[in-house]
């Protein structure tokens, strides 16, 4: 195990009509729930084939029985009033107990692969940054070598403009990056039926 590299797996908790909301707009509480628990799982089964240290931060409270095996991930409760603060908190963790490398991805996309968690940290070898962009204008992996608590402000979160905001904040810090291949995250229908994960009863 790379003792200087840190992998964090944001997730929410799996409760009824808490998760995959937009979804569940369309398709409702309880298939949105069960499209989620299959992201988890694909989630998982990636993060697992890593060769990192290894963290999974939980939306309300901390799951001690649900996929992710507390042998292998140190378990947190994210905290703050949006998803940057969450995040900032979360990476500027993993910097301050001396990790060199943190990445930081969530529990939407279905397509992610330990292979792209691997480049990721080798690109962290030559990149101040590396990036995983998503089909919708966001991201899905972001990592970096040093905290950088700019990345994680004045981002307009949950819409089409956080990747483009997140290079401008690098290129003006002047920070180099590299991106990653561009998935697809599962926020709504048309997203299921473009993925993997498409029901045909949904």
């Amino acid at each position: 195990m790379k003792k200087d590299c840190l992998l964090i797996v944001f997730v929410k908790n799996s409760e009824l009509g808490k998760v995959k909301t937009r979804l569940a707009k369309s398709v409702g509480d309880k298939k949105a729930l069960e499209i989620y628990k299959e992201l988890l799982q694909l989630t998982e089964q990636c993060a697992n084939g890593a060769t990192c240290n290894k963290q999974v931060w939980y939306s309300e409270y901390i799951d001690d029985n649900d996929q992710f095996s507390g042998l292998i991930y140190d378990k947190f409760v994210q905290s703050g009033e949006d998803l940057g603060l969450r995040m900032k908190k979360a990476v500027a963790g993993g910097f301050d107990e001396g990790f060199d490398k943190v990445i930081i991805i969530g529990s939407d996309c279905p397509d992610l692969t330990t292979e792209n968690i691997s480049e990721a940290f080798n690109e962290l070898e030559k990149f101040d940054a590396v990036i995983g962009p998503s089909k919708d204008g966001g991201y899905y992996l972001l990592g970096l070598r040093k905290f950088t608590p700019q990345i994680f402000q004045g981002i307009d979160w949950s819409t089409s403009n956080v990747m483009s905001q997140t290079e401008t904040i690098l290129n003006n810090l002047e920070m180099t990056y590299s991106t990653l291949k561009t998935l697809n995250d599962i926020d709504t229908e048309e997203d299921l039926e473009a993925s993997t994960l498409y029901y045909t009863d949904v």
